[in-house]
């Protein structure tokens, strides 16, 4: 049996906020930002410093591709407010439809 690495799991917290803005070629303070508008709210270690996961980077790409579009921080926490809503919608949607198709 292969045991499972934390780097295995993308809902992780393992990258720091300097790994992270390296790796998407950012200012540190831009990210802080992100998690004060509450855009982006990664873990925070022990000894309270953040620590993102494989997923948030995935949405940090989508936050700063949005503000390289215009948005505002406010408008992008909306839009991931929104798109939230929607996945737990089509997945409510499809427990539903796997529910009749059983009965």
């Amino acid at each position: 049996m292969m045991v499972r690495l934390p780097f295995d799991d993308e809902h992780a917290p393992l990258y720091s906020v300097g790994q992270v803005a390296d790796m998407l070629h950012v200012e540190q303070a831009f990210l802080r930002r992100l998690d004060e508008h509450d855009v982006v709210r990664p873990a925070r270690s022990g000894g309270g410093q953040r620590r993102y996961t494989r997923h948030e980077i995935g949405d940090l790409q989508n936050a700063i591709q949005l503000v390289g579009e215009g948005m505002t921080l406010v408008a992008i926490r909306r839009i991931f407010e929104l798109q939230h809503q929607v996945r737990e919608l089509q997945e409510e949607l499809a427990r539903e439809r796997a529910t009749r198709r059983e009965g």
